[in-house]
C-alpha cells in the first residue's frame, strides 16, 4: 500500500498580512514617538529679591499664542503680591499688572520676535517673593494635534487588505486623547501643587505671627505682674522711694 503524501499546511492570509503590515506600522509609531511637542512649555519657581526685577526672554513666531499664568506662593512675612509686565523686546508693553497675587494672560503673536516677561518686586524693601509661573507658546491647534500627527501618513505603503485589517485612525485618535488628557492632568497637578505651596506658606506665616504676638503678650503680662508686686510691696515699706513718691501723689 503506497504511503499517503504528507499533509500540506497553508498559511492563513490574515497571518501573512499581519506580518506584512506590522513592520511599517512599527516604523510609523517609532516616528511618532520621536516627535516633540511643537508648543514650548516651561514651568519655573523663582525667588525675586526685594527691590529687584527679574526678566525672562522667549522667542515666538507669528500665528502662535503666548499663555502665561503666575502665582505668588510666598511673600516672606509680607503680602503675597508682585508686579508683572509682558513686553516686546523694543519695550512696548503688552500687559502690565501692579501688586497682584496671581493672574493669567493670553496674547496672540502678530509677528516674529522676542518677548520679555518681568516680575517686579521693586515696591518691597525687605520681603522677597517666591513666584511660580507657567509659560506656553504654541499655535491654537497644538492641543488638538500636539505632535504634528496631520503631517504623517500612517497608511502610506499599505495595501487595501492592510487598510481593512488595521484601523490606524482609531489608534491615532485614542493616542491623541490619552496624550491630551495626560498633558491636562499634569498641568492641573502643577497648579494644585502651587496652590498647596501657597496655602502652606500662608499657614506658616500665620503661625509665625501668632507666636510673635503671644510672646509679646507674655512679656507684657510678666512686666505688669512684676510692677504690681513691686508697688504693693512698696506700700508697706515707709523707707522706700516708691512709698514716698506715692504719698506725694
Amino acid at each position: 500500500m503506497a504511503a499517503s503524501p504528507p499533509p500540506r499546511y497553508s498559511t492563513h492570509p490574515c497571518r501573512a498580512t499581519t506580518w506584512q503590515w506590522s513592520y511599517p506600522l512599527l516604523l510609523s509609531l517609532l516616528q511618532l514617538s520621536t516627535l516633540g511637542v511643537s508648543a514650548l512649555q516651561k514651568e519655573l519657581t523663582i525667588n525675586v529679591a526685594p527691590g529687584n526685577v527679574d526678566c525672562f526672554f522667549e522667542s515666538a513666531k507669528a500665528g502662535q499664542t503666548i499663555d502665561i499664568e503666575y502665582q505668588v506662593i510666598d511673600g516672606g512675612h509680607g503680602d503675597l503680591d508682585i508686579s508683572f509686565e509682558l513686553a516686546e523686546a523694543t519695550g512696548r508693553t503688552i500687559f502690565a499688572d501692579y501688586k497682584k497675587s496671581d493672574n493669567i494672560h493670553q496674547f496672540p503673536v502678530p509677528y516674529d520676535g522676542e518677548y520679555k516677561f518681568c516680575f517686579d518686586n521693586g515696591f518691597s524693601r525687605s520681603n522677597s517673593k517666591t513666584v511660580f509661573f507657567e509659560l506656553i507658546i504654541g499655535r491654537e491647534g497644538d492641543q488638538d494635534d500636539p505632535a504634528g500627527w496631520s503631517d504623517i501618513d500612517l497608511l502610506d505603503g499599505l495595501t487595501p487588505e492592510e487598510f481593512y485589517d488595521m484601523k490606524v485612525q482609531d489608534m491615532e485618535d485614542a493616542i491623541k486623547r490619552v496624550r491630551n488628557n495626560l498633558t491636562k492632568a499634569r498641568q492641573l497637578q502643577d497648579v494644585l501643587r502651587s496652590h498647596e505651596a501657597r496655602d502652606r506658606n500662608v499657614a506658616e506665616e500665620n503661625y509665625f505671627k501668632v507666636n510673635v504676638w503671644s510672646f509679646f503678650q507674655i512679656l507684657v503680662m510678666v512686666a505688669v505682674g512684676t510692677l504690681q508686686v513691686f508697688m504693693v510691696k512698696s506700700l508697706f515699706d515707709v523707707d522706700s522711694r516708691a512709698y514716698k513718691l506715692l504719698t506725694k501723689l
